[in-house]
């Protein structure tokens, strides 16, 4: 086929519909996969094998720096470029413990080809040689403003690495890693530990580079339906023909199995007024085989959700009910070449340390010896087999999630890259096991007789998070202090040098030569909506007919419009007890095992969606997703599920509710930019305000009492749930939604009738269903080293209306003006802002190592629309740039819930292609006129911060109040 590559192997992949072929570049080495398939999501990538050999997070650092600038395209940013002016699907890089990745994908050819090349490149000729600013900016730097200044640590990825590190579960899953793999690059921090980043020197950094970055030590990628001899020969004549055959040592010793099981002991920072009573992780961890046993690659994912991580699974059980921790968790990471299976008891008490691995493993010796439940095997195995053909990530193109999914196998052997992807075969095989004993020979020989593991302990301890600041600080004094006067005189220089390199603008010439599409590529009419709206017994069911290949999807919406705003937080409660507790017909762990094998999964939640001046909608909600032969019997599940859960079992809600706090502790300061945007827009937003009542911060408080005060509350609790009930399972308020093209509605008429039968009617009391804004400004101290700083307002409460050209303001926001001032100078790991259709606004930071600083980024930003100029070829990239967020690839279920979503909202074909057309023929004049939005956004003054205490504190005057909540 090509000359310069030798074809190595060549397959049929039936579960791509494609063939896949391996090749071998001839002068270089260089590993290449080809996946050709019908798949218009065209995906390429690069990865390199990037073992670290210390903490310093050089592989991550030099992720982030190879995409600011290269041979060809040598303005600063080129990522940034692309992601401005590009119809991309995917746009990123990654890094892992082992590889580093630059993935792209684009359904339209001439932008992928623009894509694939900008990444070449970028890995191959980086700019990093001769401008040392990238090390500082992406990396860390020694910070000094002035003579009198202290001297700091300023960096992207060490500032995100410090958000990582703060957060338990970050650290305990570091932890276990090198507990288990410590003689392995497994042992060391490929993100980066902050307190080992600052070690990394320039030329340590361009080593790396010169050593890992070759063709000889590249897996290339190309996915989809596209002529890739020709995007090979490129590939080829552009990059790979220019070097030479290299040896690049990426070898490593698997670690030796222990000759007895490890013990960890380690500490988390929490602040100085936390409990730190029941707050301790405690883990039992094993070395899981290799990930080149194709069999126990997925048998193990099984065994994991049978045993463990399912509701009701008999060892979490066994945990749950001996009280050790107020949650339990597993992990199985087989992406590494010695995956790692985890059990986690999450604010246990440290002196249960035995009683865990006491009951773990007592536990297992009762099942290794009595046998599995072949029902609970089967229904494990149907989820994964389900998923596995389902195929569907979401955002994220197959092609891309499949290729990620190759380096499992191909990293570690170059044979080998659909190992992990040919999985009928694997499913097949492991079904004939369920009657025999190889699941329960798995628990013996990699759970009870391997002595390849570990015990971490992860103990919490006041102030922890402070003394490291504290050390950091005198650190720095010590090394000003060290410094002649001169010397402190350059590095104010090379501070400010940083900033003017920072702020410099990138010659027009450099910029022209990142390749742009043109308007013409753009599509000018919206995706059109798909909803067909028919009675069925009575039910109105939204039909939206797309081919969905014999999967049903199904979803059962109820109208909480007249649920008293008193009963709203125990529907967010109840929505997380169905399906956790025993039903009239089956134990909630047998209630898992059916739904896993008669259904792809099943859920309950709470929809809440904008409604202009309604202010809000809110909707409870169960969904599934089956193939047609089972929609009788999903139906009867959701019956079930609604009518006949025990929610009065009070032993098992407490269990329930102390896995709620755990789990929402972890997330709302985890994703604390989404955390704080929407508490700063609940100060004015009666559908954020919502929102809050049911997943945020005051949702955490109603939980958090809850729990501390369950014995005088569950009573109180209980009677609000089935009070929720009355109210909201009723025919007149049900609706459902139904994706599928292959059958006509018509099929569920039975079930809707049985599901009639059971409703509630009567009469029910009117009372107050509004929960109405209240304004605060509030900051959430926590221990952690970064902040997330919003700042939010409605611009439509001043008397402006939504136009489509605010979706294109916030491309310019978010990679140029809240880029370059919170991210590129500031140092912050992330910048986001938003502008909703009812005026619901907001400006957020991820990672910040500021505060003040950022919100005085957030009230230039009006000036900065006002007096916004740029040329035509840079609004062309903005508009074109918009338009990819809209037009992003989505699957048929994900197609039906959009056009479900416009139905419930009112929105019609006619108002999202004037939105579309405002945004195609936006002008820079049109964002200046956006100015006013933006101010009045800003000057509305609900703030919201969480961060650091001390920071916090030296920015009080922004809040009128800080609290301590996590």
């Amino acid at each position: 086929m090509m000359k310069n590559y030798e074809l190595v192997k060549e397959e049929q992949i039936k579960e791509l519909n494609g063939t896949g072929y391996v090749y071998r570049h001839k002068k270089t080495g260089a590993r290449v996969v080809v996946v050709s398939n019908e798949d218009d999501n065209k995906v390429f990538q690069i990865g390199f094998k990037t073992p670290p050999k210390d903490d310093t997070g050089v592989p991550h650092i030099m992720e982030h720096s190879v995409l600011c600038g290269s041979r060809e395209f040598p303005l600063k940013d080129p990522f940034v470029e692309l992601v401005k002016g590009s119809l991309n699907t995917f746009l990123n890089a990654m890094t892992y413990p082992d590889k580093t990745v630059y993935p792209v994908a684009s359904c339209n050819d001439k932008d992928f080809f623009n894509l694939m090349h900008v990444y070449l490149d970028a890995v191959f000729y980086p700019n990093i040689y001769t401008k040392p600013e990238i090390l500082k900016q992406e990396g860390w730097h020694h910070s000094l403003e002035s003579e009198d200044a202290p001297v700091i640590y300023n960096g992207v990825v060490y500032n995100e690495m410090k958000g990582v590190f703060s957060s338990p579960d970050q650290q305990l899953a570091r932890l276990i890693q090198k507990s288990l793999l410590s003689d392995t690059p497994y042992g060391f921090e490929s993100g980066g530990d902050p307190e080992a980043i600052p070690e990394l020197s320039y030329e340590q950094f361009l080593d790396f580079h010169r050593t890992y970055y070759h063709p000889s030590n590249s897996y290339i990628y190309l996915y989809g339906d596209m002529d890739a001899e020709k995007y090979l020969t490129f590939i080829d004549e552009h990059y790979l023909s220019d070097f030479e055959k290299k040896q690049v040592d990426t070898s490593w010793k698997p670690q030796e199995a222990f000759k007895e099981v490890k013990r960890v002991e380690a500490v988390y920072p929490v602040s100085e007024q936390d409990e730190i009573q029941n707050k301790t992780f405690l883990s039992y961890n094993a070395v899981i085989g290799t990930s080149l046993d194709k069999e126990l690659y997925i048998a193990f994912q099984i065994l994991d959700r049978a045993l463990f991580s399912m509701q009701g699974a008999p060892v979490k059980k066994a945990l749950m009910e001996a009280g050790i921790g107020k949650d339990i968790s597993s992990s199985y990471d087989n992406g590494i070449e010695q995956p790692v299976f985890s059990v986690v008891a999450q604010e246990a008490d440290e002196e249960k340390e035995a009683d865990f691995v006491r009951i773990i493993e007592d536990t297992l010796r009762k099942i290794s010896k009595e046998g599995i439940q072949r029902r609970s095997l089967e229904s494990a195995l149907n989820y994964y087999e389900f998923q596995y053909k389902e195929a569907n990530f979401g955002r994220f193109p197959k092609g891309l999630m499949y290729g990620l999914q190759m380096y499992d196998s191909w990293l570690y052997d170059d044979h080998e890259p659909f190992m992990h992807i040919k999985t009928n075969d694997v499913f097949e095989f492991l079904r004939k096991q369920l009657d025999g004993s190889y699941f329960t020979d798995l628990i013996e020989t990699y759970l009870l007789s391997n002595t390849h593991k570990s015990i971490v302990v992860l103990k919490p301890e006041r102030g922890l998070q402070s003394r490291k600041d504290q050390e950091t600080a005198q650190k720095l004094r010590e090394y000003k202090e060290s410094l002649s006067k001169e010397e402190i005189g350059k590095l104010v220089q090379a501070t400010k040098e940083l900033k003017e390199y920072q702020e410099a603008a990138t010659p027009k010439e450099d910029i022209e030569k990142i390749p742009l599409l043109d308007i013409k590529d753009i599509k000018k009419e919206i995706r059109p909506l798909c909803n067909e709206e028919v009675s069925v017994d009575g039910v109105k069911v939204i039909w939206h007919p797309y081919f969905t290949n014999g999967i049903c999807y199904l979803k059962i919406v109820f109208d909480m419009s007249e649920v008293p705003a008193r009963l709203v937080p125990y529907v967010s409660l109840m929505s997380e007890v169905f399906r956790s507790v025993d039903t009239k017909k089956h134990s909630y762990f047998e209630l898992g095992n059916e739904i896993g094998i008669e259904t792809g999964g099943m859920v309950t939640t709470m929809d809440v969606l904008p409604a202009g001046a309604e202010g809000v909608k809110s909707y409870f909600v169960i969904r599934t997703k089956c193939f047609y032969e089972n929609a009788k019997k999903a139906f009867e599940l959701m019956e079930e599920i609604l009518f006949e859960s025990k929610l009065e079992d009070k032993k098992r809600l407490k269990e329930i509710i102390g896995q709620i706090y755990t789990n929402m502790k972890t997330d709302l300061t985890q994703a604390g930019h989404k955390t704080a945007s929407n508490r700063a827009m609940s100060y004015f937003s009666p559908y954020a305000r919502y929102k809050e009542q049911i997943q945020g911060v005051s949702m955490f408080e109603f939980v958090k009492d809850w729990y501390e005060s369950f014995e005088q509350e569950s009573g109180k609790i209980i009677d609000s749930m089935k009070e929720a009930c009355r109210y909201i399972f009723r025919k007149e308020h049900m609706m459902v939604s139904y994706t599928g093209k292959e059958k006509e509605p018509s099929f569920m008429e039975d079930a809707l009738h049985k599901f009639s039968a059971r409703m509630f009617t009567g009469e029910l009391a009117k009372e107050e269903t509004k929960i109405l804004p209240e304004k605060k400004e509030e900051g959430f101290a926590t221990a952690g080293g970064v902040q997330y700083v919003a700042c939010a307002g409605n611009f439509a409460e001043q008397g402006y209306e939504y136009t489509g050209a605010l979706n294109v303001l916030q491309v310019i926001f978010s990679y140029e003006y809240l880029w370059l001032n919170i991210r590129v100078k500031g140092g912050a790991y992330g910048c986001m802002c938003s502008f909703m259709p009812q005026g619901d606004s907001m400006f957020v930071s991820y990672r910040d190592p500021n505060l003040l600083e950022t919100y005085q980024v957030y009230e230039n930003a009006a000036d900065f629309v006002e007096h916004f100029d740029i040329d035509d070829r840079d609004m062309v990239k903005y508009i074109i740039g918009t338009i990819s967020n809209m037009d992003t690839p989505l699957e048929p279920d994900d197609l039906g819930e959009r056009s479900f979503q416009a139905y419930l909202l009112g929105r019609t074909e006619e108002e999202l292609q004037k939105y579309r057309d405002q945004v195609l023929s936006c002008s820079q004049e049109t964002i200046r006129s956006l100015a006013p939005y933006v101010r009045c956004v800003v000057d509305a003054g609900n703030n919201c911060t969480i961060g650091n205490e001390d920071k916090l504190r030296e920015a009080e005057d922004k809040f009128k109040e800080i609290k301590h909540v996590f």
